[in-house]
């Protein structure tokens, strides 16, 4: 059985201090702070694998790049010792460690290079280090070049509905002008708090603004009773509008949930999905607008904004017709963002076995 040897953080990577972004021109080098990129700049700090931990605001937000890239003063970067260490592997090893216990700041989260080189890590040789991550990376992979597959063929849809609906109308023919009152049923989540599991069942995850966002359940999402009205209950391509605080419309493929209050499930049984997403989608910065000027707390929009929002309804005979143009795209998107939580799943529970060896190479090949 191979050893696995015990570093410290420190001992595999050296890390280096973010610097000031404001001199840099415009360009194509992503620039990192600790939320993530901030902005494209024409240089950059360090153009090799590295992994940048965050130094203040968000701790847990660690980064891979294997690209050219820049940090601001927010944000740590690393030297990564190749010579005992697969960086990809060191990103595995520690993407899921909870930073945020570490923090030493007081009114702002903040690390220290000290207390991130003191952090524990095991590895295996190079040579098995480079099989896990052949592994793991091929889901990582997958799940990118579905979600390039998604953002393609969401763009298309979009260009295609505003073709029709937008921009050149006049191609439906004879049509009804309505509103998205007219065109589903937006039905609102409960306040799951008064909903809690009873006792001995598991229960629902609750899709919340958070999970909406995020496109998926965590360990931190709340749990409401299976005996809600299935009315409020949230399946795998689903169309949410949320509709208070942060305004947004997705599709929902993160798995069967209970609605939350300030989510709209929207649906209908006389027009596509596609229709009614899309025209949600078209009205949303309007919402967004109105939100922002009677926000006094958490900006909203009432239901009487859905009834003047505008809709083109065409004849049956075409929106049939549409409906085989683009009924696909969305059943597409669907597929593949399922296909994605499964992938993240499997790869999230192979993780941590084979990060601690738990689970071995060759067990996955057999």
């Amino acid at each position: 059985m191979e050893e696995w040897k015990e570093y410290k953080l420190g001992d595999v990577l050296t890390i280096k201090y973010g610097k000031d972004h404001k001199q840099l021109a415009d360009g194509d080098i992503p620039i990192y702070g600790s939320g993530g990129i901030m902005r494209y700049g024409e240089r950059s700090l360090y153009d090799s694998p590295s992994i940048l931990i965050p130094r203040k605001g968000s701790l847990n937000n660690v980064i891979y790049a294997d690209k050219p890239f820049w940090t601001v003063d927010t944000m740590f970067w690393s030297i990564i010792n190749a010579s005992i260490a697969n960086p990809l592997f060191v990103y595995y090893s520690i993407c899921k460690k909870d930073f945020a216990s570490l923090n030493v700041g007081s009114a702002v989260p903040s690390l220290t290079v000290p207390v991130i080189e003191d952090i524990d890590i095991l590895l295996p040789s190079k040579a098995t280090q480079d099989k896990v991550v052949s592994v793991l990376k091929s889901l990582d992979d997958k799940i990118e070049l579905n979600r390039h597959i998604n953002d393609n063929l969401e763009q298309q849809a979009q260009a295609l509905f505003n073709y029709y609906f937008i921009d050149t109308p006049e191609l439906l023919g004879e049509f009804s002008v309505g509103s998205l009152a007219d065109a589903a049923n937006y039905v609102n989540g409960l306040a799951m708090q008064k909903y809690r599991p009873i006792s001995g069942e598991k229960g629902l995850p609750v899709l919340k603004i958070k999970e909406l966002g995020q496109g998926r359940i965590d360990s931190s999402s709340d749990f409401c009773s299976n005996e809600i009205d299935s009315y409020y209950k949230v399946y795998d391509g689903d169309a949410i509008f949320s509709w208070s605080g942060t305004l947004m419309v997705k599709i929902w493929c993160g798995g069967k949930c209970g609605l939350n209050q300030h989510l709209f499930k929207v649906s209908s049984k006389t027009t596509p999905k596609w229709f009614y997403y899309f025209w949600t989608k078209h009205h949303l910065d309007n919402f967004i607008r109105i939100a922002k000027d009677k926000a006094v707390t958490m900006g909203h929009i009432k239901r009487g904004e859905l009834e003047k929002a505008e809709v083109l309804f065409p004849n049956n005979s075409v929106m049939k017709k549409l409906d085989i143009l683009m009924a696909p795209f969305l059943d597409q998107i669907i597929e593949k963002e399922c296909e994605i939580r499964k992938l993240a799943l499997l790869r999230d529970t192979l993780l941590p076995k084979l990060m601690s060896g738990e689970l071995k190479i060759n067990d996955i090949n057999n």
